[in-house]
């Protein structure tokens, strides 16, 4: 049995979310236990929960022993302000599990990875148990926490390590003291609602901040605002443009993003963990 975790280090998530991922989750994969912190549906302003409460509920979860895994339940803005806080706190049990998310919950899912906390992991969240794409993307989070590959982006080749992250989330991350090491890995980006000049300025400021990475794979960029001038260059052109300014290799493209083809992407050189 694996037992799972879950809490909102960001934005809440509401009952019937979890009610659909504890459906899915009870019918088609009796090998996983879901917990959902009572944090994951409280809110104050924008945030579940402020500050103190989503860093209280994060650390009960990751420093209990009963948990195998620690499930972001949801994206949007806010887990950088807990971020390093919570890396400080943890225990030794929270050093031996796996922790799920992407998006904004990069901040965190890089702030573990920097200082060697559990396996951090790319993948997509409870939030998105309600639409038949969601259910597909959780599926492939849960079948590889089962021991099943079959969910992991297809580029991954178990020789180079690989991170992923949305593409503004890394190029906030980039200068901070949360900012992992990634010399000589694969660097997976996506992004979802930005302008295309937003995209190049944030290629730019990571064109001067990221170490001698091993390449870079562009992810699905969507949701693009129409602007009132076209950019010229459209995603992969931007990407194609400033690795060729960073001296690295453009790998072309991965299936990761804010869609329901999202895969898995385990941080590092990574295998499912066991469980019994």
């Amino acid at each position: 049995m694996t037992n799972i975790a879950i809490c909102a280090p960001a934005t809440p998530i509401t009952p019937e979310q979890r009610a659909a991922c504890e459906a899915l989750v009870a019918a088609e994969f009796p090998g996983h236990r879901l917990t959902f912190h009572d944090q994951c549906f409280e809110r104050a302003g924008h945030f579940a929960g402020d500050d103190l409460r989503r860093l209280t509920a994060l650390l009960e979860c990751a420093n209990d022993p009963a948990f195998d895994v620690v499930w972001f339940a949801k994206g949007g803005y806010g887990s950088n302000r807990i971020a390093e806080a919570a890396v400080a706190r943890m225990n030794a049990s929270a050093r031996t599990k796996t922790y799920i998310g992407f998006s904004d919950c990069g901040y965190l899912l890089a702030a573990l990875y920097r200082e060697g906390i559990g396996q951090c992991v790319h993948g997509h969240m409870p939030v998105s148990a309600r639409s038949d794409g969601g259910k597909e993307a959780i599926r492939r989070v849960l079948r590889w926490l089962e021991g099943d590959t079959s969910g992991l982006e297809p580029s991954l080749d178990g020789t180079t390590p690989a991170v992923a992250f949305n593409l503004i989330t890394l190029a906030m991350l980039s200068g901070t003291q949360m900012m992992p090491d990634l010399t000589g890995h694969v660097v997976m980006v996506e992004e979802v609602a930005e302008h295309l000049y937003s995209i190049d300025r944030l290629f730019f400021h990571l064109a001067g901040t990221l170490p001698r990475i091993a390449g870079l794979r562009l992810g699905a960029v969507t949701d693009v605002p129409e602007n009132y001038v076209e950019f010229g260059q459209n995603e992969e052109e931007i990407a194609q443009f400033w690795c060729a300014r960073m001296g690295v290799p453009y790998l072309g493209r991965a299936l990761i993003g804010h869609t329901s083809a999202n895969r898995v992407v385990p941080f590092g050189l990574a295998s499912p963990p066991a469980r019994t």
